[in-house]
Formats: structure tokens, C-alpha cells, sequence
């Protein structure tokens, strides 16, 4: 196998839950290949090097096997190794959504119908 587009790869690596998600990502440009926007359809080899952006992380692997199978997560890791300072990165932004929560505990339970009201205010002013 010389080549896998580069939705399933992601996909089989365990980046996205569906092949539908991975693909999306491509065509909203959150995955780069090489430098280079990937298209879902694009073939994705090894020794590749792949910028991945998801909702919580951004990732910087390379690819260092190819498949087109989901398996376990101990396989899927198997499939790339994440570069140093991107893992720096990861860690560091983590720790920061950690010391956040101190400063900003989540509500004690769910909002009353008055706070139900109040929200749907706010956001009705900051839409329009």
C-alpha cells in the first residue's frame, strides 16, 4: 500500500469519530499535509507530516504507518508519533484550561427559568 486518503487515515488513527467529521475538517482546512491544505481525497504516505486541528487540540504528527482500518486505540497510536514540541504545546494549553476552571467555577446546578430567560436575552443581543 503506497498511499490512504487522508479521511480515512484520520479516521483509522483516531483523530475523528466518523469518516464524515475527518472529511469535513479537510474541506474546512483544519488538516495541512506537508504545509500544503489537504482535500479528504488526498493520499497521505509515510513520512508525512500532518497538521491536525480539532475542536479542544492541534496536532503535529508524522505518519509513520498506513491504514485503513479502525482498530484499537493502542493500534491507532501505533500509527504516528506525535512531534515534541507539539506535545509541549498540547500539555501546556491543558494545564491552562485547568487553572481557568479555578477562576471560573461551573454553576452549581441548572439555571432557573429567570436564568433560562436572562441567557436567551443575551445571546438574542449579542446575534443581532
Amino acid at each position: 500500500m503506497t498511499g490512504v486518503r487522508i479521511d480515512k487515515w484520520l479516521w483509522a488513527a483516531r483523530f475523528f469519530k466518523t469518516r464524515a467529521l475527518a472529511a469535513r475538517a479537510c474541506d474546512l482546512g483544519r488538516i495541512e499535509c506537508n504545509n500544503q491544505p489537504a482535500k479528504p481525497a488526498r493520499e497521505v504516505r509515510t513520512g508525512d507530516l500532518l497538521r491536525i486541528r480539532t475542536d479542544a487540540n492541534q496536532f503535529e504528527v508524522q505518519v509513520l504507518a498506513l491504514s485503513v482500518v479502525r482498530g484499537p486505540a493502542a493500534l491507532a497510536q501505533t500509527l504516528y508519533r506525535e512531534t515534541d514540541s507539539s506535545r509541549a504545546q498540547r500539555l501546556k494549553l491543558a494545564e491552562e484550561r485547568k487553572a481557568m476552571k479555578l477562576y471560573s467555577p461551573a454553576p452549581e446546578g441548572r439555571p432557573s427559568k429567570r436564568d433560562r430567560r436572562r441567557i436567551v436575552q443575551f445571546r438574542n443581543r449579542q446575534q443581532g
